[in-house]
C-alpha cells in the first residue's frame, strides 16, 4: 500500500496529551486516525483508558482503531522487566516500549492503513533527522525515546513539541465535552505497575527472602528482606549493625541474595560502559553531556565507541549509577544517541 503524506496515525491513550495532539493535527488539515493499544493485561486499566480514548476520538471526529498487543508487549517489555530485576539490575521499560511498541508495532500499523506519519502526545521535538528536547523541559521525554529506530524519524510528528503542559490543559479545559480531561490525574508511574514494582514481581518470582548485608570488605554487617527490594543508591529497608550515619546500596549480588552497602562516597562514579547502542551520529569519539537517569542533570563527558560499546568518561562525579538503566547523550538540546549501562 502506498503511504499518504497527508494521513497521520495518532497514538491515543485516553489522556489529555494525546487527545490535544489529535485535535491539533485535525485542525492543521491532516487526515487523522487514532490507535489505542492494549499492551499489558490489566483489564481495569484498559476499561477506563479505552473509554476515554473513544470519547476523545468521537469528539475530535476521528476513527479509533484498537490493537491488542499483549503478547508482543509481554515478550518485548514485560518479561525483560521481570528478568532485569531478577538479575539485580534496574530496568527501563518505557524506553523498550517506545522502541518496540509505540514506535515499532504502531508504525507497522500506520503502514497497514496507508498513513505516512505517526504522531503521539510525547513532549519532544524532531526535525526528521534528530530528536531535540521539548520546549517544556519539565515534561521533556527525549530520554525515553533515545532507543527509537532512527529510520523512523522522518515519519514522526509531535504536536506538543513547542507547547507547555499548562497550554495543553488550557486547550482541553476550553473544549465543551472534554473539559474533564484537563483535570484528570497525570500518569507518572509505569503503566503496568498498580502499586509497587515489588508487589508485581511477587506474582512471578520470590522477592521476600531474607539475606545478608555486606560492607565493601565482604563482612556481614546486617540483614535485608530480599535483594529485589533494592536498587543502587537506596538507603532504607535494611539493617547495618552499629551504623551512625546513612548507608546506601552500592552493589547487588543476586546469585547469593546479598547486597553491599557503604557511605555516600562509595556510590561515586566517574565512568560507565554501555552496550546495545542506538546512535543518531556517525562519530565514534566525541564530547557531550550524558543523562544517566531520567530525573538527573546531564553531566559533561567524553565518549569513545569501540566494538559496539561506548566507554564514557564523566567530567563530573555522579552518584548511584545503576546497571540496566539508559545513558543518553546530548549536544545542547540535540539527542545524539545512547545505550544501556552494563558497568559503572
Amino acid at each position: 500500500m502506498s503511504l499518504n503524506k497527508n494521513k497521520v496515525l495518532v497514538g491515543m491513550s485516553g489522556g489529555v496529551d494525546s487527545t490535544v495532539a489529535t485535535l491539533l493535527l485535525k485542525n492543521e488539515g491532516y487526515e487523522v486516525e487514532g490507535l489505542y493499544m492494549k499492551l499489558h493485561s490489566n483489564p481495569g486499566y484498559h476499561e477506563v483508558h479505552l473509554k476515554r480514548a473513544q470519547k476523545a476520538a468521537e469528539y475530535v471526529g476521528v476513527k479509533l482503531h484498537v490493537l491488542d498487543l499483549q503478547n508482543e508487549f509481554n515478550e518485548n517489555v514485560f518479561h525483560p522487566f521481570i528478568e532485569t530485576y531478577a538479575k539485580g539490575e534496574t530496568p527501563n521499560p518505557c524506553a523498550l516500549c517506545n522502541r518496540t511498541m509505540k514506535f515499532g508495532e504502531m508504525i507497522r500499523f500506520a503502514d497497514s492503513i496507508g498513513a505516512y506519519y505517526l504522531a503521539t502526545g510525547h513532549y519532544i521535538k524532531t526535525d526528521g533527522r534528530f530528536f531535540y528536547q521539548a520546549e517544556d523541559d519539565t515534561k521533556d521525554q527525549s530520554y525515553f525515546l533515545f532507543y527509537v529506530n532512527k529510520e523512523y524519524l522522518p515519519r514522526l510528528k509531535f504536536p506538543l513539541a513547542e507547547k507547555q503542559k499548562s497550554d495543553i490543559k488550557e486547550i482541553a479545559a476550553s473544549l465543551k465535552g472534554l473539559a474533564s480531561f484537563a483535570s484528570q490525574k497525570e500518569s507518572t508511574e509505569i503503566c503496568f505497575v498498580d502499586t509497587t514494582y515489588t508487589d508485581l514481581l511477587k506474582e512471578y518470582v520470590t522477592v521476600d527472602k531474607v539475606g545478608e548485608v555486606l560492607d565493601k570488605d565482604g563482612n556481614v554487617v546486617g540483614e535485608h528482606k530480599g535483594y529485589m527490594h533494592y536498587t543502587i543508591g537506596k538507603r532504607r529497608g535494611f539493617s547495618v549493625k552499629g551504623a551512625h550515619e546513612p548507608h546506601f546500596v552500592t552493589k547487588i549480588i543476586p546469585e547469593k541474595n546479598q547486597i553491599v552497602v557503604g557511605k555516600r562516597d562509595e556510590l561515586e562514579c566517574n565512568s560507565v560502559i554501555l552496550n546495545n547502542l542506538n546512535m543518531f551520529i556517525e562519530e565514534i569519539e566525541f564530547n557531550a553531556t550524558v543523562k544517566l537517569r531520567y530525573r538527573t542533570k546531564a553531566v559533561p563527558c567524553h565518549v569513545l565507541i569501540k566494538e559496539d560499546k561506548a566507554y564514557v568518561t564523566l567530567h563530573e562525579s555522579v552518584f548511584g549509577v545503576a546497571v540496566g538503566q539508559a545513558a543518553v547523550f546530548y549536544e545542547d538540546e540535540k539527542l545524539l544517541g545512547g545505550g544501556w549501562i552494563v558497568s559503572a
